[in-house]
């Protein structure tokens, strides 16, 4: 059998630890009761498994395994020590095991996704309803944006979702979500509500612009600064739940992700007009640090998101991992 290299004792005194390859012999010699049994189960000769006998013998300090007519018997003390040995033998054995098929019945599980509030409009409750379908002992908490870095997913972030910095820190990883793109949305009964709106009407109409830090230029204004035309900002809000809020009493445009307009419009009187200027389409991700890019339970969250935004499409293509 393979022997370990000897460790010395560390500064705190503490004992070496011993060979651990002794402990599948000694599990198996306490249950076989004999030398022979024990060969046998472990694939060695009967001369090795005496070997490693007299070498358990010496390092336990007792015979373990002595003479009864014409076999062998169990000391008391290897009697004692039999189902310990048994139980460390099948904990080191579950330690260094691949990791079981995941039980999604069964999973026992708490997530942190910090996302901003246009995805956790969209996609929460969708993701809440698969979880609790698929998963019930699986629970979500979704933190706000802020000041975030990438580097929390080291630490207190299970998973980063939204638009993606381009340079993320090595060992995060991420993948695509979906492409969307933007809507404007007003109050039903606003009198622009139901025509197309040219550059021109749209420049002209009040906005109401969604940013955290409150800043009112953005891709639109460089837009319709190539038409010639400016936009006046009514106002900015922090969230894209808030700006639909402010919809329903203005008649001024708010432009969301198309998702975002979807929801909204399901559960207010808002209708969506389509943005007559080229606007880019906007790429959400999902980021996790690579701790958990092989965990079970991990993965299947991260699958359960894409499916739920593949919903909405249209989703992105599966590109492999990146970081």
């Amino acid at each position: 059998m393979q022997h370990s290299r000897s460790v010395s004792p560390g500064r705190d005194g503490m004992s070496p630890l011993p060979d651990m390859n002794l402990l599948p012999a000694l599990d198996a010699l306490l249950r076989a009761g004999g030398v022979a049994g024990a060969a046998a189960e472990l694939s060695v000769s009967p001369s090795a498994m005496s070997r490693t006998l007299g070498r358990l013998r010496r390092v336990v300090g007792d015979p373990l395994l002595v003479p009864s007519g014409r076999g062998l018997t169990l000391t008391p003390r290897a009697r004692e020590m039999q189902p310990g040995a048994q139980a460390a033998l099948a904990a080191a054995v579950a330690a260094l095991h691949p990791p079981r098929d995941l039980e999604l019945a069964t999973l026992r599980r708490e997530f942190r996704i910090r996302t901003n509030d246009g995805v956790a409009m969209s996609l929460g409750a969708p993701l809440l309803e698969l979880a609790a379908r698929e998963a019930p002992g699986v629970r979500l908490r979704l933190l706000p944006e802020g000041d975030e870095d990438p580097a929390d997913l080291r630490t207190h972030v299970d998973l980063d979702v939204g638009e993606l910095p381009e340079e993320l820190p090595h060992d995060v990883r991420s993948s695509a979500l979906r492409v969307h793109r933007y809507l404007a949305v007003a109050r039903a009964d606003a009198p622009f509500a139901h025509g197309p709106l040219t550059a021109a009407r749209f420049a002209a109409l009040p906005h109401i612009t969604v940013t955290r830090r409150g800043r009112t230029h953005s891709v639109v204004d460089e837009r319709l600064a190539e038409l010639g035309l400016s936009r006046d900002v009514l106002a900015t809000a922090p969230t894209y739940g808030a700006a639909c809020f402010f919809a329903l009493r203005t008649d001024a445009l708010v432009l969301v992700p198309s998702e975002v307009a979807t929801e909204a419009c399901r559960a207010m009187p808002l209708v969506t007009l389509e943005i007559p200027l080229d606007l880019p389409e906007v790429v959400s991700a999902q980021a996790w640090h690579v701790r958990l890019d092989t965990d079970p339970a991990h993965r299947w969250l991260r699958g359960a998101l894409s499916r739920v935004a593949g919903e909405f499409g249209p989703a992105v293509d599966a590109a492999p991992a990146t970081g």
